[in-house]
C-alpha cells in the first residue's frame, strides 16, 4: 500500500473518518490498528519483525521508567544491542556470507521501513535512559509511536516526548489544519509521481551503462538524480506529514528546500533528512565528541557519516562500498568546511549587505549543490567502479562542455524533464523567500485554488502512478 497507490488513497480517508467518528477513548487503539493494517499490507511477515522490535523496546523502555531501577544502564545497552544486532543480521549477514565460504546464506532480508522503526526504538530507549520524566508514556502510546503508519516506512524519526505530546492534544480537526494536510499530501504526490518518477527512467537507463552513455547523458543523469532523490524523499515526508495531520498529529518537517543550503553543514543539519541528522547528532556525535577537543570533533564528524554510509549499505547492493564512499566524502566536505570556518566568517562579514555579498551567496549555494551532486554519484552508482567511471568520464569532458552542449541531440524528453525541474525550483524559491510566501498566502482565493488545481491536473495528466517505490523504503 504505497503512498502513490489507489489503495492508499482509499485507505487514508476511511481511516481518518473512522478516527474522528470514534469516541476519544477508542482513537488511540484505532491509530495502532490502522498502522498494523497499513504495514501488514507489505507482507504479514513484516508484522513479526515489527513485533520483535516493539517487544524489545517495550520491555527495556518500561524498565527504564521504573523508579529506582537498579540496572538501568545494562538494560539500556542490552536493548540497543539487541535492536542493532537484528538490524545488522537482516542487512549484512547474507552479503557477508557470500564472501565467507564457511557461513551458510540464510536468505535474510530487511523488511520495508525496518531501519526507521529500529532507530525510532533506539531513540525511545535513549531518551528514557537520559530523562525518564520527559519521555514517559503508556504502553499504547509507545506502540503507536513505533508503528504510526505515516512515518513507519521512511520517517521522520520522531522523539517520544514530542510525539506523546501530540497524541495528548486530541484537538478537533479545523478547516485550516485540514487544508494544510491536503496541501501537503497533494504537493508531496506531485513531487513523487510527477517529478521524481518521470526523472527515474532517464537516470536508470543512463546509470545502467556508465561505460557507454555519452558524457552529456552522464551529466544530465547526475543532475536529474539529485532532483529525483530530493523529490522522492521530501515528497514522502510531505505526504506523511499531511496524512498524520488528518489525525491531529504533527510530524517533523524533515526537509527544508535542501538545495538552497549555503554550506554542507547547513545541508545535512538543517535541510536534508533533519530527523536522521538529529538522531546521529544526539546518539552518536555528541556522546563521542562533546567536550573532547578538536580532534575528537573531526573524528566524530567522520564517524557519523561513515555510520550513515554503513546504514545505507547492505540491502540489495551487497556490501555497498559506494555508500561508504558517499558517507566518507561528505565527512571530508565537513572537515574542510570546519577548517575554513574562520575565513568563511570573515568573508561573510565583509560582504554582508553588498551586491558582491549576494553574488557570493549564489556562488556558495551553487558550489554546495555541485559538491552534493558529486557525492550522489557514489550513492546512485552503488559500487565504486561505476561511480569512478561516471565521474572520470564527466571530468574528462568538462573542457569540451560548451561544444558538447551544442552538439547534443536534445529531445522532447529532455525539454519535459527540464521544465519539471524549473517549475520545482521556481516554487521552492518562492517558498524559500518568507516575504513572498506571506504575500501569496494573502493572494485572492481564486488564485490560490488555481495553483492547487494545477497540481491536481498535473497528477492526473503527468503522474506515473505506482511506477516506482519510494527510494528510502529499501533502507
Amino acid at each position: 500500500m504505497l503512498f502513490n497507490s489507489l489503495a492508499f488513497l482509499v485507505f487514508l480517508p476511511l481511516a481518518a473518518l473512522l478516527f474522528w467518528g470514534l469516541p476519544a477513548r477508542f482513537r488511540l487503539p484505532w491509530m495502532l490498528l490502522a498502522s498494523l493494517v497499513f504495514y501488514g499490507s507489505f507482507g504479514v511477515a513484516n508484522l513479526a519483525y515489527l513485533g520483535v522490535v516493539a517487544a524489545i523496546a517495550l520491555a527495556a523502555g518500561r524498565y527504564l521508567l521504573a523508579p529506582g531501577a537498579a540496572h538501568r544502564t545494562a538494560v539500556f545497552w542490552g536493548g540497543v544491542a539487541a535492536i542493532l544486532g537484528l538490524l545488522a543480521a537482516l542487512k549484512y549477514y547474507d552479503p557477508v556470507a557470500e564472501a565467507v565460504a564457511w557461513l551458510p546464506p540464510l536468505g535474510l532480508s530487511s523488511p520495508a521501513g525496518f531501519s526507521f522503526y529500529a532507530f525510532t526504538a533506539i531513540a525511545l530507549l535513549a531518551d528514557r535512559h537520559r530523562s525518564p520524566e520527559a519521555s514517559a508514556g503508556g504502553v499504547l502510546q509507545d506502540l503507536v509511536f513505533l508503528a504510526w503508519f505515516p512515518k513507519i516506512l521512511a520517517g521522520p524519526i520522531e522523539r517520544i516526548g514530542t510525539f506523546a505530546g501530540e497524541l495528548g492534544k486530541r484537538p478537533a480537526i479545523s478547516p485550516p489544519v485540514l487544508t494544510l494536510a491536503l496541501q501537503l499530501i497533494l504537493w508531496g504526490l506531485v513531487k513523487k509521481v510527477v517529478i521524481a518518477d518521470n526523472l527515474a527512467p532517464f537516470v536508470d537507463r543512463t546509470y545502467a551503462i556508465p561505460d557507454y552513455a555519452v558524457p552529456m547523458e552522464l551529466i544530465l543523469a547526475s543532475y536529474f538524480f539529485a532532483l529525483q532523490i530530493y523529490c522522492d524523499f521530501s515528497g514522502y515526508t510531505d505526504i506523511a506529514r499531511g496524512a498524520s495531520l488528518l489525525f491531529g498529529v504533527k510530524l517533523s518537517e524533515n526537509f527544508r528546500r535542501s538545495y538552497f543550503a549555503h554550506s554542507i553543514s547547513e545541508f545535512w543539519a538543517r535541510r536534508w533528512h533533519v530527523s536522521l541528522a538529529d538522531w546521529f547528532r544526539d546518539y552518536v556525535y555528541y556522546p563521542f565528541s562533546s567536550g573532547h577537543g578538536a580532534l575528537r570533533m573531526y573524528i566524530g564528524l567522520m564517524l557519523v557519516f561513515v555510520a550513515s554510509g554503513i546504514w545505507h549499505a547492505g540491502l540489495g547492493y551487497g556490501i555497498g562500498w559506494g555508500f561508504l564512499a558517499w558517507g566518507a566524502l561528505n565527512g571530508v566536505y565537513l572537515w574542510v568546511e570546519r577548517a575554513l570556518s574562520p575565513l568563511r566568517r570573515r568573508l561573510r562579514g565583509r560582504l554582508r549587505g553588498t551586491a558582491l555579498g549576494r553574488v557570493h551567496t549564489v556562488a556558495v549555494t551553487l558550489l554546495v549543490f555541485h559538491l552534493i551532486v558529486v557525492s550522489w554519484v557514489f550513492f546512485r552508482a552503488g559500487n565504486l567502479s561505476d561511480a569512478g567511471t561516471v565521474l572520470s568520464r564527466i571530468w574528462a569532458a568538462l573542457p569540451e562542455l560548451p561544444g558538447l552542449i551544442g552538439r547534443y541531440p536534445f529531445t522532447a524528453e529532455h525539454a519535459f524533464l527540464g521544465a519539471l525541474i524549473l517549475a520545482l525550483l521556481a516554487i521552492e524559491l518562492v517558498l524559500e523567500q518568507k516575504q513572498l510566501t506571506r504575500r501569496l498566502a494573502r493572494a485572492p482565493r481564486a488564485l490560490r485554488w488555481a495553483a492547487w488545481y494545477g497540481c491536481l491536473f498535473a497528477l492526473i495528466l503527468l503522474g506515473r502512478w505506482q511506477a516506482e517505490a519510494f527510494v528510502y523504503m529499501q533502507f
